[in-house]
């Protein structure tokens, strides 16, 4: 029978170690300033992740400033908001726009613990899952505004097939061109859907989809109903990102 007088041991065998702001979220996650809806099974909802997470806001890195203007003039933000959550105890850090892998390397070279910026840092890992003759493709909110240094900063071939949203009725208007904050979800997911039904057509050999916007994964089951092709996205990325932090423990035998 245990001691209720010590639940927790004698002196000196169980210590809880300290130099924490914040504990039990190893994973911060860099936001763009925004009020459009976030809706639960995206980045923003913190009720998508099946552990905890720490937010910090990047004041005027409008989505808008991202992705239309390639982050211009916001990289010692996203270093500084990046070093705050670490200083807190965040023990790796990733971001909620997947045109931010233009800032990977200098991310991953200041901030002195592991960075993933986009959902699109898992091309490379999906292609070689592929059968020859097939290649991974991309849909993204912004297909004109994904440019080769987007791709290049993460490793992903330059070639890697790619179609955007931003002709859609709904997703590109209201995140992007902030017209509302009130998102309709049917037509958010239809624009997703139109745009990778459009890249499989015009892409035959794709045989796998990757989502990079952050905000597209509440739809990752509807493009891959009506494409028939594995699709992963920022929650597929960021669950294998935190697990590489908290290591699942198996009971030996068990």
């Amino acid at each position: 029978m245990s001691d209720p007088i010590r639940p927790y041991g004698a002196p000196g065998e169980n210590i809880a170690r300290g130099g924490k702001a914040l504990y039990g979220a190893p994973l911060g996650i860099l936001m763009l300033e925004a009020r459009f809806a976030r809706t639960y099974g995206e980045m923003g909802h913190a009720g998508t992740w099946p552990f905890p997470v720490v937010y910090r806001i990047v004041r005027g890195a409008s989505p808008n400033r991202v992705v239309c203007d390639v982050a211009r003039g916001l990289l010692d933000d996203f270093i500084d908001a990046a070093r705050d959550l670490v200083d807190l105890g965040a023990e790796a850090i990733t971001t909620n726009c997947g045109f931010l892998s233009i800032y990977q390397r200098e991310l991953a070279a200041t901030v002195g613990v592991p960075v993933a910026t986009s959902s699109m840092m898992q091309v490379p890992w999906v292609q070689a899952t592929l059968p020859p003759g097939k290649r991974c493709g991309i849909v993204t909110i912004n297909g004109a505004g994904l440019t080769p240094a987007h791709l290049e900063g993460i490793g992903v071939p330059l070639d890697t097939p790619v179609t955007g949203t931003e002709a859609g009725l709904e997703f590109y208007r209201t995140i992007i061109k902030a017209e509302k904050d009130d998102l309709d979800l049917a037509l958010a997911c239809a624009d997703v859907v139109a745009a990778a039904n459009r890249l499989v057509a015009e892409n035959p050999d794709v045989g796998a989809i990757v989502l990079e916007c952050t905000n597209m994964s509440p739809y990752s089951a509807a493009v891959q109903a009506a494409t028939g092709l594995p699709v992963y996205d920022i929650y597929s990325m960021v669950t294998w990102f935190h697990a590489g932090l908290r290591p699942r423990r198996f009971a030996p035998g068990g």
